[in-house]
């Protein structure tokens, strides 16, 4: 490893980066890795680099084992200029994270926290996750050769489940508060050795800052205005800008966006802390959205990521049911079939540019961040339409009724 030290993202102590360490022992927020100060962008051909190795001098790592990779990452950039109109926007794109291994921007985080494991010696790895994040460790400790254990909730669907066991990793339905299993795992992590990937460890959090290098590199360095990230544990937005901010450091760019922490109303801690000009979040009780991927009720991130978006001018948003599954087809129209919370960002953009948050020249950046094949369920929320027909009066069907 190089010398680079965990800090604080609240009273900035020190920490090595040689152990498994997550939250500061002084204030309970969560570490993360040193800013990195000076780097360049491997040159060369990107298709074949991994992202470890493409922004290696971004990474603490002196050297990676590409043969755990699963090819995670350099995902599209998508424009739609008929979506921008429609929204009155200048220009809108869409990041599209289905693309990884295992659907989702999970991969990314997933391939620093293993690349560590390693390094610090650990034959076992953990997550606790009901949505991407499991299926995405499950997938790359089986082809690192680690045990790895997942710890989901006791009613998960069987929907969730399977593709999370098809991996067959040690899974455990826990029967309990789901929402104080990340900090027992922690300490169940401490006393048997196992090293936890959980939504914000410092190296998932290291892993979602390619997605800001990416578009960075897709926009050919002219920065978007706005980056739209639907958020969860807060994990994937610490990352992102923290992406952005260690590129303008280095001379890449000369600003760095405003970064928009979107959330469903049916669970919005982040945002009702802002709402509520609160400088901690409070539980959310009683979370209910068909967005499950970003239902965090007590988000482990959820004050560094108050303070980030403050600091970098951005803002917070919710948006209800009604709006994710209207923007969900909307996006599908654009040929990008994302799961419920992947639509929030859009329907965000739709809420702000209707209260008059954007003007109308903004070049705006959504984060789609897992498939809609990850959550079928959502289809029931849809009027989908399948016509029949004999095959010998198929051209008169079409004439008739097209």
């Amino acid at each position: 490893m190089k010398d680079i030290k965990f800090i604080c993202t609240k009273c900035n102590k020190e920490f090595p980066i040689d152990k498994a360490l997550y939250r500061c022992d002084v204030c309970n927020e969560p570490l993360e890795v040193e800013e990195i100060k000076e780097g360049k962008i491997k040159e060369g051909n990107v298709l074949n680099q991994t992202i470890l190795d493409r922004y290696s001098e971004f990474f603490p790592f002196v050297n990676v084992d590409n043969e755990i990779g699963l090819g995670e990452g350099f995902t599209s950039l998508v424009e739609s200029k008929e979506l921008a109109e429609n929204l009155g926007v200048g220009k809108i794109y869409f990041k599209n994270e289905s693309q990884n291994p295992t659907w989702s921007f999970k991969d990314r985080g997933t391939i620093a926290g293993v690349q560590h494991a390693l390094k610090l010696g650990y034959k076992r790895i953990g997550t606790v996750s009901t949505g991407n994040m499991a299926p995405s460790v499950a997938a790359y400790g089986s082809k690192a050769g680690l045990e790895t254990f997942v710890f989901v909730s006791k009613h998960i669907a069987p929907e969730k489940l399977n593709p999370i066991a098809i991996y067959n990793p040690n899974l455990i339905k826990v029967d309990g508060d789901y929402g104080s299993l990340y900090y027992e795992s922690l300490k169940i992590g401490k006393e048997n050795n196992i090293y936890f990937i959980n939504s914000d460890a410092p190296f998932r959090v290291e892993g979602s800052k390619t997605i800001a290098f990416e578009i960075c590199e897709q926009l050919n360095f002219n920065m978007p205005d706005y980056v739209v990230v639907p958020t969860s544990a807060g994990g994937n937005i610490r990352g992102i800008e923290k992406g952005f901010r260690e590129f303008k450091n280095c001379g890449f760019i000369d600003r760095v966006p405003k970064i928009i922490c979107a959330q469903a109303s049916g669970c919005s801690p982040i945002y009702n802390a802002y709402n509520n000009k609160s400088e901690t979040i409070e539980r959310f009780e009683n979370p209910n959205t068909i967005a499950h991927a970003i239902e965090n009720p007590f988000p482990p991130s959820g004050n560094e990521t108050l303070r980030i978006i403050k600091k970098n001018g951005g803002t917070f948003v919710a948006v209800s049911d009604e709006e994710i599954v209207e923007c969900q087809g909307i996006l599908a129209q654009s040929g990008i079939f994302g799961q419920p919370a992947s639509a929030v960002p859009l329907a965000a953009v739709r809420k702000l540019k209707e209260e008059n948050y954007f003007k109308g020249n903004e070049k705006i950046v959504c984060v789609v961040t897992g498939s809609g094949l990850k959550y079928t369920a959502a289809f029931e929320k849809h009027n989908l339409v399948a016509m029949e027909c004999k095959i010998e009066e198929l051209s008169d069907f079409i004439r008739d009724e097209f």
